[in-house]
């Protein structure tokens, strides 16, 4: 594949200007350097020659010369026999995470996508140097804000009153990450053999808080065009359960979008029986071409709710910054079930986000742009491809959730595993067993990639077809399947 180009004239628009009382050259090496560091110029990319840069920014060619040593110095730059200057990042700074599979390595060549996030959004360099140069009003202090960050708090609780749901700092709790928002929500709520209402499939790392707890689940079917709320309400009324655990918000592997009507049956199923809600809306900000507002949180619709939110998906996973919202005796509750488990979010962590959402408490314009011809371009890939499997193209989320043709899940899985590609099957997201004819595909990765990745995935499903033996790796198998996020 061809190195992408950045011509002369976008180099200079990203970089901006270059006036200002320090050297040009270190201007332009600077706001490369952050550009490249930010993934708003990608590795790999080809920046314009000396000369034609020199002529878009009006500089001489002696300072762009001099950036562009600078950056190659500092190994944010390569220069290459016919390719000309690369986008690069210094040695030991380029990192291949495994996507929470439990390889310890993913081999150079793999696709990763048992991973529904995405890169860094742009600005995280600047965010994070905003947020050092506004730690040391707490450096006095221990480091443990058990409940977060004040200002924070704020801008979470503010997010959730613009939303529908007014709410005040108070009724936030920081927590480092989702995962352990909704495992303090849990253990609040329920003691050891009650019942819990869940949606199947779901997003998986609930099970094993639930399995510590021994708790009975009462599985509600999630369609691939939505919830039978007819049925939910139903199987609410039947459980006996203390709580039920809900992704209304373009549900994750599904991608559905529960409208207000149906938040409003399903409360009022759940008020009837006196259930809490515990609400996971770590998705709810990756609304891509949804039409019209937005639905209320859930909240809005049953106030016996706790909501968890995250940074995880709407901002960076490496933050590991997440939230609860709850009120009233419920929110003491939560705060007695935290300490066991979370004793306070990393401070810097806290104030980089706090700058992320302050420039913007969702994904940006660019980064939904992005998502978008990604989705298109595997939903198109996949159709060409593998006619036979089929989907329902989500407005929002970061998932494609494909039928297969028959009840090979876990042979599939195993076979793109060979093909290079890593995928997390449907039985990884049943919270009552079964889902072996569904896999999950995340959208996250550059357009060309996911097309690469529906030629891996065509080649595996023909090696099953064809009864090919599927190599087993030489790893431990996690009783579920590989971790997914």
């Amino acid at each position: 594949m061809a190195a992408p180009v950045l011509s002369a004239a976008r180099t200079a628009q990203l970089i901006g200007s270059t006036s200002g009382d320090r050297p040009a050259y270190q201007t332009v090496a600077d706001s490369l350097r952050l550009l490249i560091a930010d993934g708003r110029i990608a590795v790999g990319t080809r920046l314009p020659s000396e000369r034609d840069l020199t002529t878009a920014l009006s500089l001489s060619r002696t300072t762009v010369s001099a950036a562009y040593a600078v950056l190659r110095e500092r190994g944010y730059l390569t220069s290459r026999r016919g390719s000309g200057s690369v986008a690069s990042l210094p040695v030991g700074a380029l990192r291949r995470d495994t996507g929470l599979h439990m390889s310890a390595q993913v081999p150079e060549g793999t696709l990763d996508l048992t991973c529904a996030a995405q890169r860094a959004p742009a600005g995280m360099t600047q965010a994070a140097e905003a947020a050092i140069a506004a730690s040391p009003n707490y450096l006095s202090g221990s480091g443990y804000l058990l409940n977060g960050v004040p200002e924070l708090r704020a801008a979470i609780a503010a997010r959730y009153t613009e939303r529908g749901l007014p709410t005040t700092a108070d009724e936030v709790i920081v927590t480092t990450g989702a995962v352990v928002g909704t495992a303090i929500a849990a253990r609040a709520l329920l003691s050891p053999g009650d019942t819990v209402v869940m949606e199947t499939p779901t997003y998986p790392n609930i099970f094993p808080t639930l399995t510590q707890l021994r708790s009975r689940i009462a599985a509600v079917p999630v369609e691939p065009n939505g919830w039978d709320v007819a049925t939910m309400a139903s199987t609410i009324r039947a459980a006996g359960a203390r709580a039920a655990i809900l992704l209304p918000d373009f549900h994750n592997p599904t991608g559905n979008l529960m409208s207000d009507e149906q938040r409003a049956v399903v409360a009022k199923a759940l008020a009837r029986e006196r259930i809490t809600a515990i609400v996971d809306e770590t998705v709810v900000e990756i609304a891509l071409d949804h039409e019209g507002p937005m639905p209320l949180p859930f909240g809005a619709h049953h106030a016996d709710t706790i909501s968890v939110g995250s940074a995880s998906k709407s901002h960076w996973g490496g933050l590991r910054i997440g939230w609860i919202r709850a009120s009233g005796p419920m929110l003491e509750r939560v705060e007695a079930a935290r300490v066991p488990l979370d004793i306070g979010a990393p401070v810097i962590d806290q104030l980089v986000l706090l700058q992320l959402m302050k420039a913007t408490p969702g994904i940006t314009e660019e980064r939904r742009r992005g998502l978008v011809s990604s989705r298109d371009a595997l939903a198109g890939a996949l159709r060409e491809r593998l006619p036979q499997l089929k989907f329902v193209l989500p407005s929002g989320g970061l998932s494609l959730w494909l039928e297969l043709p028959a009840p090979i899940a876990a042979e599939v899985t195993m076979a793109a595993e060979d093909e290079g590609l890593l995928i997390a099957s449907g039985p990884r997201f049943a919270a009552a067993g079964g889902l072996d004819r569904w896999i999950r595909l995340p959208y996250v990765l550059t357009p060309d990639e996911l097309v690469e990745a529906a030629a891996r995935l065509e080649r595996a499903m023909a090696r099953v077809a064809d009864g090919v033996t599927v190599r087993r790796r030489g790893r431990a198998e996690h009783p579920h399947g590989p971790l997914v996020a």
